[in-house]
């Protein structure tokens, strides 16, 4: 199975992307941000989003502001176990897809709370969440694909960016359309 990052080592790699796209790291961004008076978390972001901090490294500046989660603490192995703890008959869905998705290019997983997300080089292309019972949503990231066919709509996936998915009852379900929805949402996001 493929390694699936730990909090400690997403906020690592985070503060690793700050200072690349920045040129600034954590402790002068931190001084910036309470110079700045903002005591609100909407505000804040759109206050990093005017100086072109986006995605993970503004989410490190506003957990480094507002507090970490608890979950920080959990390792990737517990978050994961957590997700599927009530439905393990899913979790070999989670492992195919994992598996599957190594072998398209270089990437990031990352234990979320309640789903997992594969990172491209530049951002977020999937996520893997077990949405009931008898379902895992695969969510893609494909601008400009509008649901039809086996791609739904994507509301409520737990991360904003992502815009179809595709719905998955058992490992033996993932088809060779569906690693090709994969593959096109790894490429169309480097």
């Amino acid at each position: 199975m493929t390694q699936v990052s730990s909090w400690s080592e997403m906020v690592d790699w985070s503060v690793g992307l700050l200072h690349r796209s920045t040129g600034h790291g954590v402790p002068e961004w931190n001084r910036r941000v309470l110079e700045s008076g903002i005591d609100s978390e909407r505000e804040l972001r759109s206050w990093l989003r005017e100086r072109e901090v986006t995605g993970y490294a503004q989410m490190l500046l506003v957990m480094e502001r507002f507090g970490y989660p608890e979950l920080e603490a959990a390792t990737s192995d517990e978050l994961v176990d957590r997700q599927y703890a009530d439905r393990p008959e899913l979790r070999p869905i989670l492992d195919r897809l994992l598996t599957e998705a190594a072998l398209i290019g270089p990437m990031h997983v990352q234990a979320r709370k309640t789903y997992v997300a594969l990172v491209s080089p530049r951002r977020t292309f999937a996520i893997v969440k077990a949405t009931t019972r008898a379902r895992v949503d695969l969510g893609l990231r494909l601008a400009g694909h509008e649901p039809s066919g086996r791609l739904e709509g994507a509301s409520a996936l737990g991360n904003d960016t992502i815009t179809v998915r595709i719905a998955i009852a058992s490992a033996d379900a993932i088809d060779e359309e569906t690693l090709d929805w994969l593959r096109h949402a790894y490429t169309s996001n480097l």
